[in-house]
């Protein structure tokens, strides 16, 4: 099951009801009852009691360890992929999926893997940013979801992420040390019938040369007076987080009082964090910069390595003589490049604001493979419009375009620097894409005997429809 095509909104409501069924539990063998004083009083609403105060099994899918799957979990998460489109998907499916991510937390808590409490509160805040973003504002989400209070809210998704990342810990920790070699990947492909053999689509190789427009000296102090009125003002006894709500261009953080909570280890950029970890308690920073602007950061409280800290993010505006000076630049750079004086690579590396890309010329990686190439249909909608009428080593007409994060325009040119048509498969022409799969599978094969190892000493029990499934003869022991 593809769980990643579901975006986060569907993935809460799927994972809501789940949460509730952490407890340890027992069940009565005798009369297939569960303990009322064994489940959550969420669950209990889910379920039906009977007369002597004991709950139904029927209310309960399955039991895998610590974790109840309720059938609301599954219907749920079933209706939810349907409406997503997620393939041809039965409840078996869903049930199998669901109970497969229960073993892998249950057995994560059991083995004791490291587990950075941070690391989930960190994510909690970044979906909740993108909850608020689509329905526009943290009341609107508290009403969505009929939740009272922000805080609740919070507890409840890092329950739910606490017990998806434990499921994540188990899985990597299982195939950590799983490698392939040359000769399994050769092994591999050979093995793969003729009629069988993957079909490579249509795929570019991209490079880009990115143009911002400089901000003026003049609206760069207009940005850091600001900050230091706001700094002043949180000194004299204002309040910091309100400020943020009010005047911090980070969407992100905006809503919650330009709250974060980090460790060192989080993806931060280094001035970031070097303020966060360099202040006590109450204090508030100087402004200073990163590449996404001008901030001042205050830290609220100090949990060992992990930090809660505040901040206020402003952007220089960025005047009409800056933009046309930006534009007038790329233009010439690319007459440049068209007229055969200067090779797109030297060009990028010259004049290029993209750190990322700018030392290998402008040349740009798939995140997804870790090579040059990105098969078309995949790319990005607004490149495919950019790129798919291009020839090799043609340079695009200037692009405009502006930063998700900030809104702020820049100017960028493209060039393909290699086409692979459509084709079959070809060992040494699609290494680097065969060789993935071959590792996918290894990996694949490693975390279905673990699984099947786990099954046998793992309390597992499965109610009702589910008894029926395909799966369920795998994980029923006699």
């Amino acid at each position: 099951m593809n769980l990643k095509s579901i975006n986060l909104i569907t993935v809460l409501v799927i994972l809501f009801t789940s949460l509730m069924a952490t407890a340890q539990v027992t069940v009565d063998e005798k009369d297939n009852l569960l303990k009322n004083s064994d489940i959550a009083p969420e669950v209990l609403e889910a379920t039906k009691v009977t007369e002597d105060g004991r709950i139904k099994i029927d209310g309960v899918a399955a039991v895998v360890g610590d974790y109840l799957v309720l059938e609301s979990d599954i219907s749920k998460a079933y209706l939810d992929m349907k409406n997503q489109q997620v393939g041809e998907i039965t409840y078996c499916d869903v049930a199998e999926t669901i109970m497969e991510n229960k073993l892998f937390a249950h057995h994560a808590k059991q083995d004791s893997l490291p587990f950075n409490p941070a690391r989930v509160e960190s994510f909690t805040q970044q979906q909740i940013s993108q909850f608020i973003s689509q329905v526009g504002s943290m009341e609107r989400l508290l009403e969505f979801y009929k939740i009272d209070t922000e805080s609740e809210l919070r507890e409840q998704l890092n329950e739910i992420n606490t017990q998806r990342m434990l499921a994540e810990e188990m899985q990597g920790s299982i195939v950590d040390e799983v490698e392939i070699t040359p000769e399994e990947t050769r092994d591999f492909f050979e093995a793969i019938p003729e009629d069988e053999i993957p079909l490579i689509n249509d795929e570019v190789e991209l490079a880009q040369i990115i143009v911002r427009p400089k901000v003026g000296e003049k609206e760069r102090q207009a940005v850091i007076d600001k900050l230091n009125s706001y700094r002043e003002d949180v000194l004299s006894g204002g309040s910091f987080a309100t400020k943020a709500v009010l005047y911090s261009e980070d969407r992100g953080s905006r809503s919650s009082g330009g709250k974060i909570t980090l460790t060192r280890d989080d993806n931060y950029v280094k001035e970031f964090k070097d303020a966060a970890f360099s202040l006590r308690e109450g204090e508030v920073s100087n402004p200073f910069e990163t590449e996404f602007g001008w901030h001042i950061l205050t830290v609220d409280k100090i949990r060992g390595q992990q930090v809660d800290v505040r901040h206020i993010l402003l952007y220089p505006e960025i005047s009409s003589e800056a933009i046309e000076k930006a534009e007038e630049e790329i233009e010439k750079v690319r007459e440049l490049i068209v007229d055969g004086k200067v090779s797109f690579k030297d060009a990028a590396r010259e004049v290029s604001d993209e750190k990322e890309t700018r030392e290998s010329g402008g040349q740009l990686i798939n995140n997804a493979t870790g090579d040059r190439r990105f098969e078309l249909t995949k790319v990005d909608p607004a490149i495919y419009g950019q790129v798919i009428d291009l020839k090799e080593n043609e340079v695009s007409p200037v692009i405009k375009d502006t930063e998700p994060r900030t809104a702020k325009v820049f100017f960028k040119l493209i060039t393909v620097t290699k086409k692979v048509p459509e084709h079959i498969a070809e060992f040494s022409e699609d290494y680097t894409r065969i060789r993935e799969l071959a590792l996918q599978q290894k990996k694949l094969k490693e975390i279905n005997t673990w699984k099947e190892e786990k099954v046998k000493d793992t309390y597992i029990k499965i109610n009702g429809d589910y008894k029926t499934c395909e799966f369920a003869k795998s994980w029923i022991k006699e």
